[in-house]
């Protein structure tokens, strides 16, 4: 890795009929995604994990480890937003699909919520998510602006 480049935490998440578009991504985007650390959610971290390996034995280069967490919808999500809580992600690229409901959409509108809560780069479409990975602020340290909320956690509840 050029020594220039910051390394970052990525979470890769895809609903089930956006699962192909994002596996799409991560081949055409591989040869970025290896120096990063990799976090999915259940079936979507199986599905990248493969097309990694099978890229890189192509290359014989080492794939990254992928972190697997558990599916969405058996809380997955609530996993991922711990995570990013606790500013152990950099970047999320979610590709939903705004055409299907999901039984779990209130967990899936607390993640985004928390993405906003913590400033952290959100990718929930692939035009963006090749905005994200083709931008100078992808190679470099970024260290998001987190709003003060000291205020509301001292708040005085009568």
């Amino acid at each position: 890795m050029n020594k220039n480049k910051k390394k970052k935490t990525i979470a890769l998440v895809a609903h089930d009929n956006r699962k192909a578009d994002l596996v799409d991504w991560v081949d055409y985007n591989w040869k970025e995604l290896i120096f990063h650390d990799l976090v999915c959610t259940g079936t979507t971290g199986a599905m990248v994990e493969k097309v990694l390996q099978e890229n890189c034995m192509l290359a014989n280069t080492v794939p990254p480890q992928v972190t697997r967490l558990k599916s969405g919808p058996l809380g997955g999500d609530q996993q991922l937003g711990a995570l990013i809580c606790e500013q152990k992600v950099d970047i999320l690229i979610f590709l939903w699909d705004p055409m299907q409901p999901q039984p779990h959409d209130v967990d899936v509108k607390a993640l985004l919520r928390i993405c906003a809560l913590y400033n952290i780069v959100t990718a929930t479409n692939r035009s963006t998510a090749d905005f994200v990975i083709s931008s100078e602020l992808f190679h470099q340290e970024y260290k998001p602006l987190v709003k003060d909320y000291s205020a509301y956690i001292k708040r005085v509840i009568s």
